[in-house]
C-alpha cells in the first residue's frame, strides 16, 4: 500500500505547492485507489507543509509548481515528487498508477508572488 498526496483545489490540482490549503491523500494499492481523504494543509508556510507530508509517511506528491528548497525537502525525505502536472487529481493519480502520467522532477522559480 502506497500513500499518495495532491495539492488540491476543487477536484484540481493546485498549481502552487507552497499556498496550497488542502491536500487529497489517496490509499493506493498496485493500480487500484482504495480510499482518499481531504487534508487542510498546515497553514504555517512551507517548511511545515513538508514536515506535515512526512509525518503523514507519504510515499507520492503529485502537484503543480515548487521551489526547489520544497523539491529538495521532500527528495531528502524519500518522498518521489511528480511536479508540473495539471488537471483533474483524480485522472492524475490514475496516471501514475497506470504509468502515463506526464511530469517532471524539477522545481522551477515561482515568479512574481514571494514578497521580497
Amino acid at each position: 500500500m502506497k500513500t499518495i498526496a495532491v495539492t488540491y483545489d476543487n477536484g484540481y490540482i493546485f498549481q502552487h505547492f507552497g499556498r496550497t490549503q488542502k491536500f487529497k491523500i489517496y490509499e493506493v494499492n498496485d493500480s487500484e485507489i482504495k480510499d482518499s481523504i481531504i487534508l487542510n494543509a498546515d497553514p504555517e508556510g512551507h517548511g511545515a507543509l513538508a514536515v506535515q507530508l512526512i509525518e503523514k509517511h507519504i510515499d507520492i506528491v503529485i502537484c503543480g509548481g515548487l521551489g526547489m528548497g520544497m523539491l529538495n525537502a521532500l527528495e531528502g525525505a524519500g518522498i518521489t515528487v511528480c511536479a508540473n502536472v495539471d488537471g483533474k487529481a483524480d485522472d492524475a493519480v490514475l496516471a501514475y498508477l497506470n504509468g502515463t502520467l506526464k511530469y517532471s522532477r524539477e522545481a522551477h522559480a515561482c515568479s512574481g508572488h514571494h514578497g521580497g
